[in-house]
């Protein structure tokens, strides 16, 4: 079986956001909304207090903020699938990643493209998840760097056990190659909100790991 697709949100306006919702309801089970403070990511988007879902998502919050501690009580109430705080920001993880799993929320840790998974070992052992993040902090549409999927077997060799993510210009063109690289899951944006038929899009990307032949 291949990676999962997960579609992400990522938006400004609460209005935009609800329609986001009514849009992936559709077809999507697991989403991930992706939270910017506007310091940390140059882009800022709804505070993380406006962010509800339907019932029956799994959905994922991906923290691009300058103080993950900040936000623990929000996201405690919220009680997500996971969270996922960026290594760099210069807090420890550790306690939060406590506070989670207490709450029997899943953690995570997101590596921006300079970051060498050793240098954040203690993050990676402790996390549920580990998200290589290969695109543009806090935009949608952004190239991928097909050279972090080098950090995939790096990031296995510290924790087997938890669950490769990945963030970042995943497209029709590159999503196989991610998968082959051994992503468990491919988050998706303007692959997605630019499609004029999103769940087409959904189950052609869906489709896509398991086709043979040439990654091109």
């Amino acid at each position: 079986m291949g990676p999962i697709i997960v579609p992400t949100i990522l938006t400004n306006s609460t209005e935009q956001y609800k329609q986001i919702v009514a849009v992936y309801q559709a077809f999507a089970k697991r989403v991930q909304v992706d939270i910017a403070d506007g310091t940390f990511a140059p882009n800022k988007t709804i505070p993380v207090d406006n962010v509800w879902w339907p019932q029956e998502w799994e959905t994922d919050i991906h923290m691009m903020v300058v103080r993950p501690s900040e936000h623990m009580p929000v996201l405690l109430k919220l009680k997500p699938n996971l969270v996922i705080f960026h290594a760099e920001t210069g807090e420890n993880l550790l306690p939060m990643f406590d506070q989670l799993h207490e709450a029997g929320i899943k953690a995570g840790v997101a590596l921006m493209r300079p970051t060498y998974p050793g240098s954040y070992k203690e993050f990676i052992e402790a996390a549920d998840h580990v998200q290589v993040f290969a695109g543009e902090i806090g935009v949608q549409g952004s190239q991928a760097d097909m050279l972090q999927t080098e950090k995939i077997k790096l990031i296995k060799d510290i924790n087997p056990n938890c669950e490769i993510g990945w963030d970042g210009g995943a497209n029709m063109k590159t999503t196989r190659a991610i998968a082959k690289a051994g992503a468990d899951v491919i988050n998706v944006g303007s692959a997605l909100a630019t499609a004029q038929d999103p769940k087409a899009m959904f189950d052609a990307l869906s489709a896509e790991p398991d086709k043979r032949g040439v990654v091109i």
